[in-house]
């Protein structure tokens, strides 16, 4: 090794102990031998024999100020010279440093790899927390780990609902993170913290120093991803789980069910059933208000007992066509801090007429039953016949079962069995008098009836099929079927009405038209709302490719239609509008999905299996860009010196 090998190895050592810098451009030799040569040929040219400027002037007092200067000392002009040199060896050294790339050594060593999930979900919303909300508060909790991080440390921000969605790369650059915040908007679903760290694993994997920061309440429900196996992954592969917590306890009351339906025997009047959950420690005393196409219909004023869930009916609402809401408030004078879930929303059942096939011959009880319904279009045929000409919403087959099944919902009454027919039912015998033992009193087809005291002659012992519900039975068979054959529901009643005194009762007609109903609004897709975070399929006409979703902050997005439903994933309550080609809108609903979210209070601690969060790290104090550019800065700043020193003359 050479002497100036020699010499330049230990300056390197002792200027990276001195100032904990490092070159990664050119080495400190190097740049020692570009500032030696550069600085070099700038002193050969300054021991030159200077040459005065000329100046030429228009009259005598000009050339009395140049007498004048040849007469200053030869002292002065000895240190005009040095003063150039200087200024002009110091422009090559700030430029000879930023070839060098001198760094500090904090920004050259491995520093932390951060995936940041920021909870989006509809708890975050909650308003206990100082800068508003919980989210609020989980952004600037954010903006806190981009100040700590260290020179070399990189973050990547992801936003935490039903899924994970990255709002930034993988970056060090604070302003990049900056951006991204910008994009997190919080959500009325529940986070999936599965979806969390599937991403963080991705991203962390190989990388140095691996940290996962979960900055939320803590409310993930473990039940939907399996925590050992993630457990197992974060300690082998050196991942360091961290939370951010946020959140206190408060009290909430939640509107956690929201329903409408019309009555099968006036379709004017609905009837709303409301469910209200108050999972604090306290009894609440709240206001109800029922509106109904964004006017108020009825408004109650209640108290919902501590951990109770009271359910309320509105009945006979009547004017109503299109939406209701129902909306909640504090009258106790108490904060409720989750006002997610203070609001739900439905969509009322279109009036239309139902094309109805009836297949008997001459059973006066069942066709003064269908008349009973102004809104349906009743076409009778004989069994003789067979099924009806044309395309019907929903088949009633009495005494009488096809050769095979009916194209559409079919209701059958008595479905005796007959050779050649498509039985819905192995039928393996009778039952004489049976009663109506058990029934299933939330099915849509019991609504409003009484059927516990029906005196029946005789039925059909029937065997349902896997998947088929009993919805009334006898405690020798069932009674009341209902199931799906061939991708076609169907509700099979086991007895002749005519061997019954349920044809004299006023649930007769009240089960016929409650089957019609359930029948048209499964074939129309009628849903009341649907649930957020869930994979929705609102029904389109089948001639479209695709249609137009507006959700309620009025963003639109354009979707795929399959098999006449438009697929679309909601994550926000509220009307929604679909918009197809052709001009058609219709809206829809939407509320809260998960239940877990109207839990305000927050996790005492967050773990995935054995490993258990603790406090995120931080961060080594360094600067983090680069010092070259600052070194380039300072020689254009000493270039605008000397030309502002030459121009008055101050130096040569």
């Amino acid at each position: 090794m050479t002497l100036l090998a020699q010499l330049a190895a230990a300056l390197d050592a002792a200027f990276a102990t001195s100032f904990a810098l490092s070159f990664t451009g050119l080495s400190l030799g190097q740049v020692l031998g570009v500032l030696g040569g550069v600085g070099a040929g700038v002193v050969i040219l300054y021991l030159l024999k200077l040459r005065r400027r000329r100046v030429e002037v228009p009259f005598v007092k000009l050339w009395e100020e140049i007498l004048a200067e040849k007469q200053t000392t030869r002292l002065f002009s000895q240190l005009k010279r040095w003063l150039s040199l200087l200024v002009a060896l110091a422009l090559v050294a700030a430029l000879s440093l930023a070839l060098g790339d001198p760094r500090p050594d904090a920004a050259t060593r491995d520093g932390r790899t951060l995936v940041v999930l920021v909870d989006a979900s509809a708890s975050m919303i909650a308003t206990d927390a100082p800068r508003g909300s919980r989210f609020a508060e989980a952004i600037e909790k954010v903006r806190q780990l981009v100040a700590e991080l260290g020179p070399a440390d990189r973050m990547l921000v992801a936003q935490l609902d039903d899924t994970a969605t990255p709002v930034t790369p993988l970056t060090d650059e604070p302003r990049v993170v900056e951006d991204g915040l910008a994009q997190l908007e919080p959500t009325h679903v529940a986070a999936n913290l599965r979806a969390g760290l599937r991403l963080a694993l991705d991203v962390l994997r190989g990388q140095p120093q691996p940290e996962v920061v979960v900055v939320g309440d803590g409310g993930f429900d473990a039940s939907r991803f399996s925590p050992e196996t993630f457990a197992t992954t974060l300690r082998e592969r050196g991942v360091r789980l961290s939370w951010v917590k946020l959140g206190e306890s408060g009290d909430n009351v939640a509107l956690s069910a929201f329903a409408v339906r019309r009555y099968p025997l006036d379709k004017s009047q609905n009837e709303v059933l409301v469910e209200l959950y108050n999972p604090s420690e306290s009894d609440a005393a709240v206001e109800l208000e029922l509106l109904g196409d964004d006017r108020s219909v009825d408004v109650q004023r209640l108290t919902v007992r501590a951990g109770e869930r009271l359910r309320r009916f509105f009945q006979n609402v009547s004017g109503v066509d299109r939406t209701m809401e129902a909306r909640l408030r504090r009258v106790d004078g108490q904060r409720d801090v989750l006002p997610a879930d203070d609001a739900a929303f439905a969509r009322v059942p279109e009036r239309r007429r139902a094309r109805i096939c009836v297949v008997s011959d001459a059973n006066l009880y069942l066709q003064a039953a269908l008349l009973l319904d102004e809104y349906l279009d009743v076409t009778e045929v004989t069994t003789a016949q067979g099924l009806c000409e044309g395309d019907h919403d929903v088949y009633v087959l009495d005494n009488w079962v096809p050769p095979s099944t009916p194209p559409g919902p079919a209701l059958y009454l008595n479905p005796a069995p007959r050779e050649g027919a498509a039985m819905p039912l192995e039928v393996m015998g009778t039952i004489e008098r049976p009663y109506f033992d058990t029934q299933d009193r939330r099915h849509p087809l019991l609504q409003f009836t009484a059927m516990r005291d029906v005196n029946v002659g005789r039925a059909l012992l029937v065997r349902p099929e896997p998947g088929d519900r009993v919805v009334a039975a006898d405690s020798r068979g069932p009674l009341l079927v209902s199931g799906s054959r061939n991708n076609q529901p169907f509700v099979a009643l086991t007895f002749d009405v005519r061997e019954s005194d349920l044809a004299l009762r006023v649930a007769w007609p009240l089960l016929l038209l409650n089957a019609i109903d359930l029948f048209v609004q499964e074939r129309a897709g009628y849903v009341s709302s649907y649930s957020t975070g869930d994979t929705w399929r609102v029904p389109v006409g089948a001639e479209h490719r695709e249609a137009v979703i507006v959700d309620p902050r009025g963003q639109e997005r354009t979707v795929s239609v399959e098999q006449g439903r438009a697929v679309y994933a909601g994550r926000l309550a509220g009307f929604y509008e679909l918009r197809t080609p052709d001009g058609t809108r219709e809206v829809f609903a939407a509320n809260l999905g998960a239940g877990e979210e109207s839990l305000v209070k927050p996790a005492d601690a967050l773990a995935v299996g054995e490993v258990e969060a603790g406090a995120p790290t931080r961060g080594e104090i360094g600067v983090r860009r680069e010092l070259w550019l600052y070194l380039v800065l300072f020689a254009l700043a000493i270039l605008a010196v000397e030309w502002w020193t030459y121009h008055r003359r101050i130096t040569v």
